[in-house]
């Protein structure tokens, strides 16, 4: 086996297990609130926790990678996931269980960006479509089995074991990593960590994140909005200090690049306000309409087939067709999919609740495939690994802005209007927001890249 294959392998099985963990414990929620004596506030940390860790470590990780190599971060990643996830499963408290849950994620967020940068560094630019879909497809498979997988853990064994079946693909991942993975030659060069960078940063990221989470509860609005401006104003300090240091925590100016940023950019308006639509639509269907929870639950299963199929199209001709048609393409395809879910008014509708998934599922992972391919086609292998730092702070940040958005245009519509109708303008302005991306992907240079992509494979 090639060796950059075994380091794409080891990769995408680290990004599985880590995706696995960050969606399989939802269904455990009633289990563990009953055995640990926990709130719904509480138990809504026990992924918030997760999902603060793996972003707020993020940053550190170019600058690990390049103190101690690549593959020995890799390695401690996966050493401080396995040590979380005992110590999750065997918690005797919700505040146990927490700790542990942020501390997996600090593991998950050093495994993700670290692997990824050791990943494309072994493929050239035209290859990096193949690699792209194939990060794109476990990003699928994994939310994709986690509920039923969860369910049936919970279900037949107890929900500690939701967190100890990680332990032995975990374990596979470190096996094979230390196998597999070189050590990268060594540099005279060390370049200092920015403690300032890391402080204010890593401060901006948390009050973000937190205003992000109380903005998405009801109660939440004037709490949310001071701790979200308080991140903002941190955020501006942070990039004001990065902008004048020789050796910046991440290198901002690689937002100046045109393809990484309307990447990132198309993660926030697309996956991102996709993970708010569907939250919302599950509230809906079930609370207005009185849909059970397993036809709602069935409707990622065309969600899932239609992203398969976009996603395959995209790794096969992404270089033939180039970003921009694949991108607005699917821009369209997810906004008209969330016009027609405003459309069902009631249970009796289910074909075309079909349809509405399958819509936003191809619509949707066309766009974000396409993206994932993209965004590092015009990176040098040198800025890799703060691209990829970047890239997937940017992708945390999408999901819990979408969700947040999405929650309190909700609240403000029903304050002001009947609910029925308040649900629909949702959905109609949350389809309407697609349009934005469309609109900024026409100034891509579209045959530019097709030439750069077809000259490489020469």
């Amino acid at each position: 086996m090639p060796y950059r294959t075994k380091v794409a392998v080891v990769y995408l099985l680290g990004f599985f297990v880590d995706l696995i963990n960050m969606f399989i414990a939802n269904v455990a929620y009633p289990a563990i609130g009953h055995g640990l004596g926990a709130s719904v506030s509480e138990l809504t940390w026990v992924s918030n926790a997760y999902i603060l860790g793996l972003t707020l470590v993020i940053p550190l990780s170019a600058w690990l990678a390049e103190k101690v190599g690549g593959h020995r971060v890799f390695l401690l990643s996966l050493g401080i996931f396995l040590v979380a996830t005992l110590g999750a499963g065997g918690a005797q408290s919700i505040g146990q269980l927490i700790g542990w849950r942020l501390l997996q994620g600090m593991g998950g967020g050093l495994l993700i960006p670290v692997g990824q940068t050791l990943a494309y560094q072994l493929y050239r630019p035209h290859e990096r479509a193949g690699l792209s879909a194939a990060i794109m497809l476990v990003g699928l498979l994994a939310p994709a089995i986690s509920p039923a997988l969860g369910g049936l853990i919970v279900d037949t064994l107890s929900w500690r074991w939701v967190f100890f079946a990680n332990l032995p693909l975990a374990l596979l991942a470190l096996l094979l990593a230390a196998l597999w993975l070189r050590r990268e030659s060594s540099t005279k060069t060390r370049t200092p960590l920015d403690a300032i960078g890391l402080l204010s940063g890593c401060s901006a990221l948390l009050l973000i994140l937190l205003g992000l989470t109380r903005l998405a509860e009801s109660d939440g609005l004037a709490s949310g909005l001071v701790m979200l401006a308080g991140g903002l104003v941190m955020l501006a300090g942070y990039v004001r200090h990065s902008l004048r240091h020789s050796h910046p925590l991440l290198n901002l100016r690689l937002v100046l690049n045109p393809l990484l940023r309307n990447a990132m950019m198309i993660y926030q308006a697309i996956p991102g306000i996709f993970i708010g639509v569907n939250l919302v639509a599950m509230l809906y269907l079930q609370n207005q309409l009185g849909m059970n929870a397993t036809h709602v639950g069935s409707l990622m299963i065309p969600w899932s087939l239609a992203s398969f199929m976009a996603i395959t199209f995209t790794g096969k001709q992404f270089n033939r067709f180039g970003p921009r048609p694949l991108l607005i393409t699917g821009c369209i395809m997810q906004g008209l999919g969330i016009l027609v879910l405003s459309q069902v008014g009631s249970a009796q509708q289910y074909p075309l609740l079909l349809l509405a998934f399958a819509m936003m599922g191809f619509g949707g992972s066309l766009c974000s495939s396409t993206a994932q391919s993209c965004a590092f086609l015009q990176v040098n292998d040198a800025q890799l690994a703060q691209a990829s730092a970047l890239w997937n702070i940017n992708r945390q940040l999408s999901f819990c802005l979408g969700i947040a958005l999405l929650s309190l245009l909700l609240n403000k519509l029903q304050e002001n209007m009947p609910a029925t109708l308040a649900w629909h303008w949702c959905f109609y302005l949350a389809a309407a927001s697609a349009l934005i991306p469309a609109v900024l992907c026409l100034r891509i240079p579209n045959r530019a890249i097709v030439r750069q992509l077809n000259a490489q494979k020469e």
